[in-house]
């Protein structure tokens, strides 16, 4: 085994940076590649607001962030505040089951749990699209911009061009990319190769397709007041004709959308999970994300002297990792559509619970799986089931590498001079995991794959329903001012890595360019999310950075040890001084990500 990196500190024993801290006073974007970044800082530039900068990178990064198993077939979660108005909300832009996705549908083709690729039964795993519904939502009741106005960078991008650039080509030398797309021909090997192989940096990536759907949205839009354009585009998109073609090049592969699953989506804006931790609020999705996950851990940790451990000392390490698995113990048994089930969050949210969570955490051995979940029903004012939920059956494995997908996913951050405050977490449409219509410009995305066909479980399939997704992102308010998000793509690895970029501004006072860059770790042993569903018990990922003395101690505990690539890719941590408005933010150099202020 490789001889772990040790992270190099400063005089105070934080971590030393690659990159700059991007102050700002007018506003800021940190986003998962700079043209990306650019698309929203032109409508900063413009007189827009934070909602505007972020609608119009959504769209951008559906341009230059393909390899990133993000499009505009698939889905977005945000946390947000509007500062003229004072809302602090969280948006599911979340696609749900289409109506003949049901638990008979694909049991009575011998299958144990939603399929998707790389192989030829992908198509049964699309999901209703639910990003495009989402970013129109935002615009139409927070934003100032015209759709078109919004789009335009969008379109230049995918109907002029940009150059390929080395994280995507990279990317796109996969072997499942390549499988999928040759499964579902032409997919889109027409355009992101060249004749067959893989481009070089630098040349030029043309997007006709994209194009042509995004240009539609904008001619949409373009006639009657701003409103009205924003809805018709809606209207084409998931009634019109744009929606037509989307169904028709679905059920051309044998794929089970329909008209209707698109004309009953909505985006939903919703109050987020709260709770408070060392004297700040923590806001997050409720329980149809896995993002609860981090306020549990939060509840016991708080419990715990972590500052007096030292960061990312083998004690810490340990002690966030064990409360870790619990939380996601708990996830794993009771997260889900609060739409669809009783779910006990307030019950799984609760201090007295958080503490009698806290109590199982061994100081001297680590868990060797996942331990048993709780019982937060006692803390509830739910009503419990009569029948308990199943527990979940996912396959396991002895080591294994969770951070193959973690290249999905990309995430936004915006702030602007009137202390609006949005970040957006956008996914779904994987190269390897869909299909690529090259007549739409994008793939649909699997994301129904993370629902149980267990009967009874919080999570099972059902029509118009919301899988519980591992899209997270976090808004913390302090002294009841909203002062900082936080977000980070990884797959399962989401909330964890969101956790470690909380702790490391709130306890360990980083600037969110060191939360960032500082090394971290991840619990492999909750079952994967994504299809196969594998699991690795006791499995701890590290990324470079720790000690070879931290291995050891860790080993020691009872610690499975692999090393990792990246433990979450596309970190951004964005804040807001209170006192000053001096805004900062930074970008993580495991990708291709990039911050600008002004």
């Amino acid at each position: 085994m490789q001889k772990p990196l040790k992270a190099q500190t400063d005089a105070s024993g934080r971590p030393l940076t690659g990159r700059p801290v991007i102050y700002a006073t007018q506003g800021l974007i940190s986003s998962g590649h700079y043209l990306t970044s650019m698309a929203g800082m032109q409508q900063l530039l413009a007189g827009g607001n934070a909602f505007d900068a972020v609608v119009a990178a959504g769209f951008a990064a559906a341009v230059t962030e393909p390899i990133a198993s993000y499009s505009l077939g698939a889905e977005a979660v945000f946390m947000f505040h509007d500062a003229a108005s004072g809302d602090i909300l969280s948006l599911s832009g979340q696609g749900t089951a289409p109506a003949r996705a049901t638990v008979a549908f694909y049991r009575n083709q011998g299958l144990d749990c939603i399929p998707t690729g790389p192989g030829p039964l992908a198509h049964l795993s699309f999901t209703v699209p639910g990003v495009v519904d989402a970013y129109l939502s935002l615009l139409e009741r927070y934003g100032t911009l015209s759709l078109p106005r919004v789009l335009e960078p969008a379109i230049r991008l995918a109907r002029g061009g940009f150059p390929h650039y080395e994280y995507m080509v990279d990317a796109l030398d996969s072997s499942a990319t390549h499988e999928q797309f040759a499964l579902y021909p032409p997919g889109g090997s027409e355009i992101f190769y060249d004749k067959g192989a893989l481009p070089r940096p630098g040349t030029l990536l043309l997007q006709p397709g994209l194009a042509t759907t995004l240009e539609r949205l904008a001619y949409q839009a373009a006639s009657g007041q701003r409103l009205d354009g924003i809805r018709s585009a809606r209207d084409d998109f998931y009634r019109g004709d744009l929606a037509r073609t989307l169904v028709e090049s679905s059920k051309s592969v044998g794929g089970i959308l329909e008209l209707e699953d698109l004309d009953a989506y909505r985006a939903r804006f919703e109050e987020p999970a709260r709770s408070r931790f060392l004297g700040y609020e923590i806001c997050g999705q409720r329980s149809w994300s896995q993002a609860p996950a981090l306020q549990l851990t939060l509840n016991m940790l708080e419990h715990f002297d972590l500052k007096s451990m030292g960061h990312n000392s083998p004690t810490y390490v340990h002690t966030l990792v064990e409360a870790l698995k619990l939380a996601l113990a708990d996830r794993e048994a009771y997260f889900g559509d609060p739409e669809f089930a009783a779910i006990p969050l307030d019950g799984l949210l609760s201090k007295d619970y958080g503490l009698r969570r806290s109590r199982l955490i061994d100081p001297h051995r680590a868990q060797p799986e996942l331990p048993a979940p709780g019982d937060p029903w006692v803390d509830s004012a739910g009503i419990r089931p009569s029948a308990p939920s199943p527990g979940s059956s996912r396959p396991t494995g002895e080591t294994g590498d969770p951070s193959s997908q973690e290249q999905g996913t990309t995430h936004i951050a915006a702030i602007d001079k009137e202390g609006n405050l949005v970040c957006a977490t956008p996914s779904g449409g994987s190269f390897g995991k869909s299909v690529f219509f090259p007549e739409l410009g994008f793939a649909l995305s699997t994301r129904i794959e993370m629902f149980q066909l267990a009967e009874g479980h919080p999570n099972v399939l059902v029509p118009g329903k919301r899988p519980r997704t591992t899209l997270v992102n976090y808004l913390v308010i302090k002294d009841g001012f909203p002062t900082m998000t936080f977000g980070c793509p990884g797959g399962d690895h989401q909330a964890q890595a969101n956790l470690q970029l909380m702790l490391n501004t709130i306890v360990f006072g980083m600037n969110p360019q060191q939360a960032i860059e500082a090394p971290r770790f991840a619990s492999d042993s909750a079952p994967n999310s994504f299809h196969p569903h594998e699991c690795f018990p006791g499995q701890l990922s590290l990324e470079n950075g720790f000690s070879e003395s931290t291995w050891e101690r860790l080993q020691a505990l009872g610690h499975r040890l692999v090393p990792a690539a990246v433990c979450g890719m596309g970190a951004t941590v964005a804040r807001r001084d209170l006192e000053t408005g001096v805004m900062a933010t930074g970008s993580d150099p495991r990708r291709s990500c990039y911050a600008i202020g002004w």
